[in-house]
């Protein structure tokens, strides 16, 4: 005759067993490819980045890590994907600097402060204004002067609204007391075309620009750091002229929130060591960007941060949303 205790020993150990496939699951994290969205044009400066930190991550995580494009909306789309994925770390985004600043100018689907996983920063973009290097405009004093006898009428190229590119210009401008027509574009790849094509007469944007400068067909008038770069020295910033605008926006890899926080230090760790790799240095290097690394913790709370200080400038900037 079969016992109670028999029964309850028998149903214990069915238990654990049924247990031990999702432990095992959970602990061969990633057991499948991991999507990595880049919310900017295939062919591009960022694109470029993200597929040397996606290529080295996968070697640590053992899985292939597949990059995404989903260009358009000030760099949004990626953002906007995150609020639905699965929290499981098969899902990631770069979340650029525009997560901090549009929801103040208009409605989004995600909420920057709690929608996240801020998994970890790596690196951070160099900035710059370039124009026709044929063209009247040689100096930023020269786009001023300019600006001033033609209001409105200089037209110059960023990734999208709301994106740093576009802010920086925005905030020169107004300390400039000039105004500026913004042409936006879905990324660096657009803004390049647009403006070698003769549409539009400068380009504000990350170091996409880099291989047109040294061809001669574009000049570098100015960058936006709070330094001058390492390969262009004799080209000013925007601060150092007198603008006081500083733009550097750091980014990385995030999830959707809710993550399992054991799946997030694996993917973090993997990420981390992407910083030690020479071919991801070299590709930093390329487009004069610089490591700028923040862990899960030190970037969720430079996150809050960024999102308060980003609210103040686009109050100060007129371009709040209107309630």
């Amino acid at each position: 005759m079969t016992t109670r205790r028999h029964v309850l020993t028998t149903a214990a150990a069915g238990a654990a067993t049924l247990a031990l496939p999702s432990l095992g699951l959970a602990q061969a994290f990633p057991a499948r490819p991991i999507r990595y969205i880049c919310p900017w044009p295939a062919g591009g400066s960022t694109d470029a980045v993200i597929r040397a930190i996606a290529e080295s991550a996968a070697k640590t995580l053992g899985q292939q890590i597949i990059v995404d494009n989903k260009p358009g909306a000030g760099g949004m789309l990626g953002a906007n994907e995150l609020v639905s994925a699965k929290p499981d770390g098969y899902t990631l985004s770069q979340l650029p600097h525009g997560v901090f600043r549009i929801p103040h100018m208009q409605k989004t689907t995600f909420d920057t402060l709690s929608d996240f996983t801020w998994i970890a920063c790596l690196t951070g973009y160099t900035f710059g204004l370039v124009v026709p290097a044929e063209g009247p405009i040689k100096s930023v004093a020269d786009l001023v002067a300019y600006a001033k006898a033609n209001p409105g009428k200089f037209t110059y190229g960023s990734t999208g609204t709301g994106t740093s590119p576009h802010l920086a210009m925005e905030e020169f401008a107004q300390r400039a007391g000039i105004t500026l027509n913004h042409i936006p574009f879905k990324g660096n790849a657009d803004n390049m075309q647009a403006i070698l094509g003769g549409h539009t007469m400068g380009a504000s944007d990350a170091t996409g620009w880099a291989p047109h400068v040294a061809s001669g067909k574009l000049r570098l008038i100015a960058t936006y750091g709070s330094k001058r770069t390492k390969r262009w020295p004799e080209v000013p910033t925007l601060t150092e002229l007198g603008y006081k605008t500083v733009s550097d926006s750091p980014f990385g890899v995030c999830g959707p929130k809710g993550m399992d926080p054991a799946v997030t230090r694996t993917l973090h760790d993997a990420f981390r060591k992407t910083l030690e790799d020479p071919a991801v240095l070299a590709i930093f290097d390329k487009f004069d960007q610089t490591i700028i690394y923040m862990g899960t913790e030190q970037y969720t709370k430079w996150a809050r941060e960024t999102f308060q200080a980003e609210k103040a400038t686009i109050e100060r900037l007129g371009m709040a949303m209107k309630t």
